[in-house]
């Protein structure tokens, strides 16, 4: 169960930091989960000040107290394409071969093509406890690595 909290946890952590960072920081390069170790990279252009990592955390967690749905939909790829677009995906690509895609939606905050298991609400989570922020200059990518408490 640990890990399907901490695997919910990234797409509430990916929603907060685009509100925070904005839209440069909506492609996610890779994510890692581990128990209640999640670990979120994604694209951006330069590391964020500790006052946006703060708000990031607080963001994330008032999403969570607010226990807001996680709604999966499977879909014909096609048709998840003309309902959620190309902010469903991340930049590393889902095959060409699936033909069904499951989108995480968490209304007004982040949708995600993904393939893993998540809580039927934010709640479930429980709490996060942003542990360290890196950003690789030379590569652009920020990761933000986080322990669901």
């Amino acid at each position: 169960m640990d890990e399907v909290r901490t695997h919910t946890a990234l797409h509430v952590v990916k929603g907060a930091v685009v509100k925070v960072l904005g839209e440069g920081a909506k492609w996610t390069a890779s994510t890692y989960v581990k128990g209640k170790r999640g670990v979120l990279t994604v694209k951006f252009d330069r590391k964020p000040t500790p006052e946006e990592v703060r708000e990031i955390e607080r963001l994330a967690n008032e999403k969570i107290r607010e226990n807001a749905p996680v709604k999966v939909y499977e879909l014909p790829r096609e048709e998840a394409e003309k309902c959620f677009g190309e902010d469903m995906y991340d930049l590393f690509p889902v095959p060409s071969e699936v033909k069904t895609l499951k989108v995480v939606v968490i209304e007004g905050w982040n949708v995600n093509a993904c393939n893993k298991e998540h809580t039927r609400t934010t709640g479930e989570i429980g709490a996060i406890k942003i542990r360290k922020v890196r950003f690789r200059r030379s590569k652009e990518l920020l990761e933000i690595s986080f322990d669901v408490l």
